[in-house]
């Protein structure tokens, strides 16, 4: 796994959705998409913070059809932020949060 962060401490809120969006990207790729390689990356620019996490998995991730995905969706759109996931059959997945720093 590799990780890469290039940010300061922020708020606790903002700490919390970035630990639960890497928390259930990592616990789906081990438990569902047969992963072998995952990569976290976080930064900040443009006002706002985004966190990346991509596997090598089989792909097919779907919000719609379980609650992690869904309940990480609630909690980023609830800091006023978004999440996008990109998981197409085969091709790994990347979970993808843009939240605002202030």
């Amino acid at each position: 796994m590799e990780v890469s962060v290039a940010t300061a401490r922020m708020s606790e809120e903002l700490e919390a959705a970035v630990y639960f969006v890497c928390s259930e990207a990592l616990a789906n790729a081990a438990k569902h998409a047969s992963a072998t390689t995952v990569a976290i990356e976080v930064a900040t620019g443009a006002g706002g913070l985004t966190v990346r996490i991509g596997d090598d998995g089989h792909g097919g991730a779907d919000a719609a059809k379980g609650t992690g995905l869904r309940g990480l969706a609630d909690r980023v759109e609830a800091l006023g932020g978004e999440l996008r996931i990109d998981s197409p059959p085969g091709g790994g997945t990347l979970v993808a949060a843009r939240l605002p720093l202030g």
